[in-house]
């Protein structure tokens, strides 16, 4: 049985009635938190909601809002709900997210493009920026984003998700830098390539509008499974628990990096870059001629 590591705890997720965000919640059910759960589709949302009670024992709160993250609005609403009905925050997961248009640059709709940086960005920014006096005063709180493949690659005809994803792990770093000694840690998550619905919007879409290689990769990643869910969610639960206090600024791959010792090397995390966005230079591929 799982551990309550989250006992006494109280969640906010979002995006949370699908997907990575639905298994993170499952995963923070199991380890005693409270949850508040926001996300666009009210049907699947309580269909969420649901599922989660008949998980938790009596007494484990678990509560839903439609909301849109770009809404400063709904933003707000959620966080007062949940101080409200949770009676406290701990933890933020900014897991809600979209693709935004496929195509090449010049040819996609500026609205809807414009759309994915509002969801990407400007949601996980609001949502933090909103539970940042709580987790302040408090002296305690966890900021969990969520990041994908376009923060540490290119990813052609697929550049506001790529843009968003680049552009959300540095504001995660730079949150974790001003909020540094407070209590409050900040760490950004790759999860790997998964089967979710984000994946189908890419095969639905087609090699024209994505780009043959990527397509391909596409096809071969649906057959073959993709990263588990569990591995995304076990990260996220690690980075909301005590074990993980003091491990900030971090952009950690839930499948590759070795996260469950990192407890063990505080210090070396902490006085390092290592597992963060950072530029490389020739020197660093063995190129003696670019640099001074």
């Amino acid at each position: 049985m799982m551990q309550k590591v989250l006992t006494g705890k109280q969640a906010i997720i979002t995006g949370a009635n699908q997907g990575l965000g639905l298994e993170i919640a499952r995963k923070f059910v199991l380890a005693g938190a409270d949850l508040m759960l926001c996300a666009r589709n009210a049907s699947m949302l309580e269909d969420a909601r649901a599922e989660l009670t008949g998980m938790a024992p009596a007494g484990q709160k678990i509560v839903t809002q439609v909301a849109d993250v770009s809404v400063e609005f709904d933003v707000h609403s959620v966080v007062a709900q949940t101080l409200k009905l949770l009676g406290g925050c701990h933890i933020l997961v900014n897991n809600a997210g979209v693709y935004g248009p496929k195509g090449e640059i010049e040819s996609v709709d500026w609205a809807d493009w414009m759309k994915a940086i509002e969801i990407n960005v400007y949601g996980s920014i609001l949502m933090s920026r909103a539970v940042l006096p709580h987790f302040k005063a408090q002296g305690y709180g966890k900021v969990i984003q969520l990041s994908g493949g376009g923060a540490t690659n290119p990813l052609p005809r697929i550049s506001a998700y790529a843009v968003s994803k680049a552009a959300i792990v540095r504001y995660a770093e730079t949150l974790a830098e001003e909020v540094r000694g407070t209590g409050i840690d900040v760490n950004s998550i790759a999860p790997g390539a998964l089967n979710t619905r984000m994946l189908d919007e890419i095969l639905q879409a087609g090699p024209e509008k994505v780009g043959q290689a990527f397509y391909e990769r596409s096809v071969k990643q649906k057959e073959t499974g993709g990263a588990p869910l569990d591995k995304g969610a076990d990260l996220a639960l690690f980075l909301a628990s005590s074990a993980s206090d003091g491990i900030t600024a971090k952009l950690i791959s839930a499948v590759w990096d070795d996260w469950e010792h990192w407890p063990e090397h505080l210090r070396e995390l902490s006085g390092s870059d290592a597992y963060t966005l950072r530029r490389i230079t020739g020197r660093d591929r063995g190129y003696i001629w670019g640099d001074k």
